[in-house]
This record gives C-alpha cells, structure tokens and sequence, in this order.
C-alpha cells in the first residue's frame, strides 16, 4: 500500500492503514470484488461506530477509546512484529506524535458522538481533511467544494446548532482537525517505517497514552468480561475487518476510486446511527450531509485531474 510523498496532495476521507499480512480472511472476503470490499469495510467501522456508542454507559467514552485502542494495537502489534532497534530520534518522534494525533483524534471524535448523532458527527468531522485537501491543492475549483461544505454545515448546524449540542458538534470539529493532522504523520510514518509498522507503533502509543485516561473514568469496569467482549467487538469492526478489507481492494481498486467511494462514509454513518441507535435524521441534515458528501467527491476529482496533468497518480492516506 502507498503512502504520500512529499508532493502529493492528501485524500479528502482517507481510508484505515491495512495491516501487511492478512491472509486468512483475504481467501474468506476476495470474492466480494473490490466495491464490495470497500462498502464491506466502510459498514464496519460505522457500524463499530455504533457499538461504541451502546457501550459508553457501561464503559464512558475515554473507556471505550482506551479499550479500542488497547486491542487494535495488540492485534497490530502480533500481526506486524515491527522491529523496534535501528530507528532514529527523528523517526521516534514522528511514531509519537503520530500516536498522540491518533488518540487526540479517536478521543475527540467519541467525545462527539456521545453527544450528538453519529451521521452528523462523522460529516462534522469529515471536514477537516476535506479543509486540508482544499488548502493543500490550491485550485480555484476547490473554492467551490469549500463552498459546498460550508453550506452542509450552515444547514447542518440551523444556524447556530441550535439541534446539535454545541460542545459535541466541536469535539466533532475537533477530531476532524485532527484527522487533517493525522493525514500529514501518516504519511511522515509511512515513509520512515515499514509497511504497517509505524501504525502498529503509533497505535501502541495511543492505547498507553489513554489507557489512564479510561482507567481514571470507568476503572473496574474496563475488566467487566461483557465491556472487554464489547470494546473488543469494537476495535475488530472499526480497526482489524477494515484495515483488512480495504488492503484487498486497493489491490484491485484505483486509489482515486476508492477515495471517492470513502467519500459516502457520512452516509453510512447516518445509516448505522438510525439501525443502531435510532438516530433518525431530519430532512435538513440529510440534505447537509449530501452537500458534505458531494463536495468531499469533487475535491477528490479535481486532486485526481491535478495528479493526472502533472503525470502522476493519486494516493490515499489513511485513518485509524
């Protein structure tokens, strides 16, 4: 999988770092074609979205951050195996702030959600590297996208967020600015460490940073077998399954097409939210999320044609 050079503008929604072997559920999954892989890892992490959500009253929300990051990272670790000797200060200390990113990023965003509806938080959120792609691209059509974005917010918030708690519509700006920062330190890692590497050890920081953090708010309740059963349930919908799913399909799949189709994950949010949660969503915030969703794809295409006049293809970044 490829990760960003220097010159390449970032993905508006990237995807989740796969990890490098997968073998077993990649003979399982490949018959889906790499659209069904795609859709197929999408539905997971919302819908562990989801979950996490169900889980908060048993666990909080720094709780289950902590549980999720403390199995992905696990799972990570014993499938990576990174090397740890042979790195230099420089490459440590991009590995770290990575993992704080990743756990700023992960901890904002469930902040969020326990607070308003998981669809509106993710197109919240979406806009932070949909802002970055913006800024980084530098191309008056983008202006329009920016506009797009801006009016799926206004109509989003009603004017003021008068439906939306405020203080979860910025958790949920929040994350997504640091998803635009997570963006800039995957890339950073993934030219410094080997395949998933990095990852494994960015999100081995991230799980030691909030582990306190959970422990300080649920404390015996992170060992309550039915809240481990679940945040482990959690961290294999939205972490292991998709990181999985989408190595295959980027096999197959043009990163810019898969890009685009990242592009619906507010969809599929809004999508589990009212499966789940019963989080039905009013007319208002089904248009605002299409604005998001539309002007997400269009910065997506206009990256593409940028890449293809210079000569050069798109790559995707990638979330935890």
């Amino acid at each position: 999988m490829s990760t960003p050079d220097a010159t390449t503008t970032p993905s508006p929604t990237p995807a989740r770092v796969a990890p490098a072997s997968t073998n077993g559920i990649a003979r399982r999954w490949g018959s889906l074609g790499p659209v069904g892989l795609v859709l197929a890892g999408g539905i997971s992490v919302q819908f562990g979205g989801a979950l996490a959500v169900t889980l908060m009253p048993r666990a909080g929300a720094l709780g289950v951050v902590a549980l999720r990051l403390l199995v992905a990272a696990v799972v990570l670790l014993l499938v990576c195996r990174p090397r740890l000797r042979g790195h230099s200060r420089t490459d440590w200390g991009t590995v770290i702030v990575f993992g704080i990113t990743m756990a700023a990023m992960n901890g904002l965003f469930y902040q969020s959600v326990a607070r308003i509806p998981l669809g509106p938080a993710v197109t919240l959120e979406v806009l932070g590297p949909l802002a970055l792609s913006v800024l980084a691209s530098r191309r008056a059509l983008n202006l329009v996208w920016a506009g797009l974005a801006l009016a799926g917010v206004v109509l989003l918030s009603g004017g003021g967020f008068g439906d939306l708690d405020p203080v979860g519509a910025a958790f949920a700006l929040g994350a997504g600015a640091m998803w635009a920062a997570y963006i800039v330190f995957s890339a950073r890692t993934g030219r410094r460490f080997p395949q998933a590497d990095g990852l494994a050890l960015a999100m081995a920081v991230g799980a030691l940073l909030f582990l306190p953090l959970g422990i300080a708010e649920s404390g015996a309740k992170l060992v309550d077998p039915v809240t481990l059963g679940l945040g482990a349930s959690v961290a294999l919908l939205s972490s292991v399954l998709p990181y999985t799913l989408e190595l295959l399909a980027l096999r197959r799949l043009p990163a810019p097409t898969f890009a685009i189709m990242m592009s619906l994950e507010p969809a599929l949010a809004a999508t589990a939210g009212f499966l789940v949660l019963d989080q039905a969503l009013a007319a208002m915030e089904a248009a605002a999320i299409a604005l998001v969703i539309a002007a997400s794809m269009g910065a997506v295409r206009t990256q593409v044609g940028r890449g293809s006049t210079k000569g050069g293809g798109s790559t995707t970044d990638h979330r935890e």
